[in-house]
């Protein structure tokens, strides 16, 4: 079976709205930043926000729709490092062979089919492709900081 060329469709599941039109902040931090911050789902999916409200925060997938498209190279440079280099998987580039986004936010409150959260770093009028709770299973104890406390060279 050849994996190499297989496509993947997925549809959005609604729209997601921020204060930014340009440029979102890099891994935005819940107390830094000014809403709103709406995750409007599309009609047909109102009936799945069933039950969310009970959870403290969620996981929030997105089209990075914006994003120029992956190219080629499979190597970072992330801002922290200075020109250092890291492979690409083991970075939080927006520079991937697909433009999925992940966030998890604060569940601040869900009025109708419309949820309300903490600071995200994404782009007004991104594309929503799943929303999913996010549960003391979800955190595990010892994820390690990797390259991150690397010194820049």
């Amino acid at each position: 079976m050849d994996l190499s060329m297989n496509e993947i469709v997925y549809r959005s599941i609604g729209t997601i709205h921020t204060p930014y039109p340009d440029m979102a902040p890099f891994q935005a931090e819940e107390d830094d930043t000014e809403g709103p911050f709406v995750l409007e789902l599309l009609p047909e999916y109102e009936t799945a926000l069933v039950d969310l409200e009970c959870f403290r925060y969620i996981i929030i997938l997105f089209h990075m729709d914006r994003i120029r498209g992956y190219n080629g190279s499979n190597i970072a440079h992330p801002p922290s490092l200075k020109g250092g280099t890291v492979g690409l998987f083991a970075s939080r580039s927006p520079n991937r062979p697909n433009p999925i986004g992940l966030d998890v936010a604060r569940l601040l409150r869900i009025e109708g089919r419309k949820i309300y959260t903490s600071g995200l770093s994404v782009l007004d009028g991104t594309p929503l492709i799943d929303v999913k709770p996010y549960t003391n299973r979800d955190s595990k104890p010892d994820p390690g900081d990797g390259w991150t406390y690397r010194q820049p060279v």
